[in-house]
């Protein structure tokens, strides 16, 4: 799910939406719906799956490594790199946005604005959370977890009646699809809103923290029923590919009919519910069905996701000053900073970080630099 972010970041200097201060970069000349749709789709699922992934290893963590043990992991593998990179990438991220915007102005001296920036101290203290907004979030939605597992641990009762439940609606697909979008369709009425909203302000945003704590808790308690996952491969294909419709339905509605009509609004909530409950069970399904099994391709692909996802946002920026004149169209130019990112990003990862004291601090462990002959055991700090 992280390395969906390079295909987000890499198209959206090329939507024809607009996106304001959340993305101020935009190609005048160069703009195509296909990338519209492209962040469209990739945002309607992403991190609600990426936090049911998350919720699933913490309760693993949880449950097996007991509490302690389970917060020093995540103080370690989230809060510790959040805290470095924030530091690290904000000045670049600043200097970045601050280039690539005058070379897109046209102005003649890109350099020397960017630069402008950092006339004052207090532009080196990063005033956001950019990209990493989300291990801000999912530490804290770690924290307030395992506090309530704490607090209902004792409660064997009632815990066992929450996993019989939890059972019954698992093995159940129509009724867990119908159970999650009604718990998110709920969250989204209370607040009115049908987008799947971020925010990379310090001050926690209250609606974000509980909308992503839901998909964060269903994760946990799939963990306690973990022994029907196989229940998610039946019609995962089906529902995954529903949830595409909606997708295309959902974005056909907000560009013909626009969210200010009479009842569109309340439509685009239900139709969200339901495509995000379809897409977490159909993409849960396909990964059990496609990836349950030991790849040391995969394994490297995740491994290498984390330093990936973190450094790429500045290079998403700078690459679309670089090709900004070429007679290239907005998708074939979305294509070439996304093979670019890619390309620099792991290149770094494989000669910078892999084998080096950086591998360790984001995934626990070090790789050496021969390839290995064996295959090596699943590392829980990583996780």
């Amino acid at each position: 799910m992280m390395l969906l972010g390079l295909v987000i970041h890499s198209a959206i200097t090329y939507n024809v939406t607009a996106h304001g201060n959340a993305w101020p970069l935009k190609d005048p000349e160069t703009t195509h719906i296909f990338t519209d749709l492209m962040v469209l789709l990739i945002h309607s699922f992403r991190m609600p799956v990426f936090f049911v992934i998350a919720g699933f290893f913490g309760a693993m963590l949880f449950y097996e490594r007991q509490p302690l043990k389970m917060m020093k992991n995540r103080v370690l593998r989230i809060a510790f790199p959040f805290m470095v990179f924030v530091v690290l990438l904000w000045p670049i991220v600043i200097f970045a946005f601050g280039f690539s915007q005058a070379v897109l102005d046209g102005e003649e001296n890109p350099l020397g604005i960017a630069m402008a920036t950092f006339a004052d101290g207090s532009a080196f203290l990063p005033r956001a959370t950019m990209h990493l907004w989300f291990l801000y979030y999912l530490f804290m939605i770690t924290g307030v977890t395992v506090i309530l597992g704490l607090l209902l641990k004792p409660a064997k009762f009632f815990t066992l009646e929450i996993k019989k439940g939890t059972s019954w609606i698992i093995q159940r697909p129509l009724v867990r699809v119908a159970v999650l979008a009604g718990i998110i369709y709920a969250i989204l009425s209370t607040y009115h809103t049908f987008k799947f909203e971020t925010s990379v302000s310090w001050i926690p945003d209250a609606k974000i923290f509980i909308f992503y704590l839901t998909f964060y808790l269903a994760g946990w308690v799939l963990y306690t029923s973990r022994q029907h996952l196989d229940r998610f491969m039946r019609h995962d294909w089906a529902f995954t590919i529903m949830a595409f419709v909606l997708v295309a339905i959902k974005g056909l509605t907000m560009k013909n009919i626009g969210p200010g009509s009479p009842g569109t609004v309340e439509g685009l909530i239900l139709l969200s519910a339901v495509m995000v409950s379809l897409f977490v069970s159909g993409i849960t399904g396909l990964f059990i069905r496609y990836s349950s099994k030991y790849s040391a391709r995969m394994r490297y692909l995740s491994d290498a996701s984390y330093w990936v996802y973190l450094i790429h946002f500045p290079v998403t920026i700078i690459l679309p000053a670089a090709i900004f004149k070429l007679p290239i169209p907005a998708v074939g130019k979305f294509l070439i900073v996304l093979a670019g990112t890619t390309f620099l990003c792991f290149v770094s990862y494989h000669y910078l970080v892999r084998s080096t004291f950086i591998g360790k601090f984001l995934n626990g462990r070090t790789y050496p630099k021969k390839a290995e002959v064996k295959l090596p055991k699943v590392n829980v700090d990583s996780l």
